[in-house]
């Protein structure tokens, strides 16, 4: 008998949560915990099994991962707590519709922006956009009247992972429909097309979205001609951005992303962790390498005429003063002027 698939979640050491999937979990969870497995996990040891769930087949158990990405830390915690009817859930595979949704998961913050495509042509820039919106933070999408329509297989791979932005998106078969519950909308276009409203900009906006009440919904036109005057006028204000005016044409995957990177900066994302520096050698060794560097260049008359031998050294100082070197680079610079100072090495005669 083939072993069931698991999908299962590891708590990390730093708090947050893993998910995964896989037919050997105990060789699986030997590799997070050495830090072999997953860049993610390997960053944020020590690691340890918190729950798992087996099922049928490979495509249940990577569905059931991807449903749990989606869900919140409450949600996760419950899950691992004992909750039979989020297990159920995860077992059963069946969709959330939207009204479930409100009743199961936490409540969606008023800041979060809603991102809504109208018209969108291509499934591929769908799916980059799902991708440049969970790069910072954003979740919930929209679609109008998509070209092709929808679930449309092409946006999966070109989301590179952002699955459950693509599982959660909600279809409209117009704008209205789709920002009816929204208190401020801002239409994203470089044109005002005749429309008499507010202009601002991605960051403007973003503050906006963070300080007023309410839900809020960034809109972007289709791929090939924007957003056109009906669509504007539904809107509250108009959001552009200085853009070179003889090359204003932006993807909808860029357009998505400026405005979402421009709202994630009122929240807080991990940050590429900072790599530790060496501090500057001790002078004295800064002084070391000064003086061989002299002792190198007197016997080639590099401080001649000596009525200016003292500028050129205070030039030469200042210029290997200036980079505040530190021991390992001092160290290096020393052996590079050694090596200079012996010249070519000359060839052993094995003979």
């Amino acid at each position: 008998m083939m072993p069931p698939f698991l999908t299962y979640m590891l708590r990390c050491g730093d708090g947050s949560y893993y998910v995964g999937h896989t037919d050997k979990l105990e060789a699986k969870l030997a590799q997070h915990q050495a830090g072999a497995a997953d860049e993610y996990t390997t960053t944020r040891q020590p690691v340890a099994l918190a729950w798992s769930m087996p099922f049928a087949t490979r495509d249940a158990a990577f569905a059931a991962e991807r449903r749990l990405k989606g869900w919140s830390r409450a949600k996760r915690e419950a899950l691992i707590a004992g909750d039979q009817g989020l297990a159920a859930q995860l077992q059963s595979g069946a969709p959330i519709s939207r009204m479930a949704a409100a009743a199961t998961s936490d409540e969606v913050p008023t800041n979060r922006p809603v991102i809504v495509l109208v018209r969108p042509q291509l499934g591929e820039n769908i799916g980059k956009a799902a991708r440049a919106m969970l790069n910072f933070g954003l979740s919930e999408i929209r679609l109008v009247a998509p070209r092709d329509g929808w679930p449309n297989p092409s946006a999966g791979p070109a989301a590179a992972g952002a699955n459950m932005v693509l599982e959660q998106a909600q279809v409209f078969e117009t704008l209205a429909e789709a920002v009816a519950d929204c208190a401020h909308v801002y239409a994203t276009t470089v044109r005002k097309r005749g429309v008499t409203k507010p202009v601002v900009t991605p960051e403007q906006a973003a503050q906006a979205i963070h300080r007023d009440p309410g839900r809020s919904a960034l809109v972007f036109g289709p791929e090939r001609s924007g957003l056109d005057s009906d669509d504007v006028a539904l809107a509250r204000a108009i959001l552009t951005v200085p853009i070179n005016p003889e090359f204003a044409s932006l993807n909808l995957a860029q357009a998505v992303i400026l405005c979402a990177y421009e709202w994630s900066k009122g929240i807080t994302l991990a940050q590429p962790t900072a790599e530790e520096m060496l501090p500057p050698a001790p002078q004295e060794e800064l002084e070391g390498m000064i003086g061989q560097l002299v002792t190198m260049l007197e016997p080639t008359e590099y401080f001649k005429p000596d009525i200016r031998s003292d500028v050129t050294m205070r030039t030469l100082r200042g210029i290997l003063t200036k980079p505040g070197w530190n021991r390992l680079e001092i160290r290096t610079l020393r052996g590079v002027l050694s090596s200079l100072r012996l010249g070519p090495r000359k060839q052993q005669d094995t003979a």
